[in-house]
């Protein structure tokens, strides 16, 4: 079914009724708000088979992930009622007056964090639910009080459709306003570009393509006002594999390794897209290991023909480069849209020159980094730019004697993973998916988790209030999660 592109005009109007809910929808309580976020889990669930077959349709993603996903989407949006109802994560502080303080008085202080406005949310291309139009950056926006404006991906449209109706019967249901969440189509660029521009938007969430992502990032810098672009980008997620625990394990490390580097056509942010060792027989055997079986891999279709165009042009670009050789790939040859498993190695030296092979290659591709010495690995490692996850092979003891290696790959990552893979980003408080640029564009900040709700909260400080005139939160009357200055010592009461 084609969809029309949303006209400025059309855009200018969801803005302005988002700014009109906005501000009811900013003085709701966490039980009215919780309500709401459990009402668009039920009804995504009551859509049933009908939205996992459009959704399989539309992506080419077996039943089993669409699955998967809508339960991670339904489960996000249920986490984060849980959060916004017990109410701490509003950081709420209270820091009472000492009106005959010498030499000056003490003014009564409280502080809390309160929703910034309408945030535009752009689906991505990769999760069809779990990023898109009820996804992790809505369900974190609508939980903090923040009115959504959703960009469709054009990939998977209807499923969009089918998911933003059941938005909009919980809306119905809730009695929530019209304006909390609009969902908008859009294939041009100019309709992007104007929903960023829009003086009333306030936040964005994107996640995609470092070119989309840096460029919706320099319009919002462009603003009169700029605002905050909260983008996941790009990462190629390197693994480290330390040659004495390698030795022990070449091909259960192997094994550990293929699946998450082809796990959905390796059409995830976290695919491990760099593999790092020290070249000796050890590691040979390890690369020997790697091919055979990657050759057991047979092609996957991807999103789209887009993806799968742009796989293969990247894949070819690798290649096509000075020292870099293939050592395996899939038996099979592919058909039309779908991708083939590859996995190709460079010298350490050639890594360090040559800024292509430090490029992400979407798709199930792996560059494999032979270093001559432990020396060498560290610069290549020093080399990297930022990514959203960075992967060690090494037991305990390996690991301590490399103590160094580990202080440097703390500063280029969001997530650290031992002797595990980076695939698998887990739903729950301590995740962190974000990373230092161009992994995304605010190091600071969490796409996953009940954390992600930070990014459209700012604090706001209250002097002197009547306590009438406070928000319920911090009114003497409502002490939950509420911090107190007591005898000099901050506590939680």
């Amino acid at each position: 079914m084609p969809f029309i592109d949303a006209t400025l005009a059309e855009i200018d109007a969801a803005l302005k009724e988002a700014q009109t809910a906005f501000l009811s929808v900013k003085n709701f309580s966490g039980k009215q708000k919780g309500r709401f976020l459990r009402s668009i889990a039920d009804e995504i669930d009551a859509l049933g088979q009908t939205l996992v077959a459009k959704a399989m349709e539309e992506t080419a993603l077996p039943e089993i992930r669409i699955v998967s996903e809508r339960a991670r989407t339904t489960g996000h949006l249920r986490m984060f009622a849980n959060l916004i109802e017990e109410g701490s994560w509003l950081e709420a502080r209270i820091d009472t007056a000492i009106p005959d303080r010498v030499p000056a008085p003490k003014p009564d202080l409280r502080k809390m964090l309160i929703p910034i406005g309408p945030v535009v949310v752009f689906g991505a291309s990769n999760f069809p639910l779990a990023y898109s139009t009820a996804g992790g950056d809505t369900a974190s926006a609508l939980a903090a009080g923040c009115p959504v404006i959703i960009k469709a991906h054009p990939a998977h449209a209807e499923t969009s459709e089918l998911v933003a109706g059941a938005i909009q019967r919980a809306i119905k249901k809730c009695e929530m306003p019209k304006g909390t969440f609009q969902h908008l189509h859009g294939t041009a660029f100019d309709v992007g570009k104007a929903l960023v521009q829009h003086p009333l938007t306030k936040a964005v969430g994107f996640t995609g393509s470092f070119a989309g992502g840096k460029a919706l990032f320099d319009i919002s810098n462009q603003r009169r006002e700029p605002i905050p672009v909260f983008a996941e980008m790009s990462s190629i997620n390197p693994v480290i594999v330390l040659p004495e625990t390698l030795g022990l394990n070449v091909a259960e490390t192997a094994k550990k390794l293929v699946p998450s580097i082809t796990l959905n056509v390796g059409q995830f942010c976290t695919d491990p897209g760099l593999i790092i060792g020290v070249e000796n027989e050890d590691f040979e055997k390890f690369i020997k290991a790697l091919a055979e079986e990657i050759e057991k891999i047979p092609p996957g279709t991807m999103l789209h023909q887009g993806i799968a165009d742009n796989y293969e042009k990247k894949v070819k670009q690798t290649l096509a480069q000075d020292a870099v050789h293939q050592e395996g790939q899939s038996d099979i040859e592919p058909t039309q849209a779908q991708g083939k498993a590859l996995i190709a190695s460079t010298t350490a030296q050639e890594f360090l020159k040559n800024p292509v092979l430090a490029e992400e290659v979407f798709g199930p591709f792996s560059l494999i980094v032979k270093c001559k010495d432990i020396a060498e690995l560290y610069s290549v490692v020093n080399h990297l730019r930022d990514q959203l996850t960075t992967t060690v092979i090494a037991d305990v003891s390996e690991l301590l004697r490399h103590s160094g290696l580990m202080n440097i790959i703390r500063e280029k990552a969001g997530r650290l993973i031992i002797n595990g893979v980076p695939t698998g980003v887990e739903v729950c408080p301590p995740m962190q998916h974000g990373g230092p640029f161009p992994a995304t564009t605010d190091s600071r900040f969490t796409s996953v988790g009940t954390d992600a709700i930070k990014r459209f909260v700012r604090p706001l400080a209250f002097q002197n209030f009547p306590d009438s005139l406070l928000p319920d939160e911090l009114k003497q009357s409502n002490p939950l999660g509420i911090w107190r200055l007591t005898n000099s010592q901050w506590a939680r009461t």
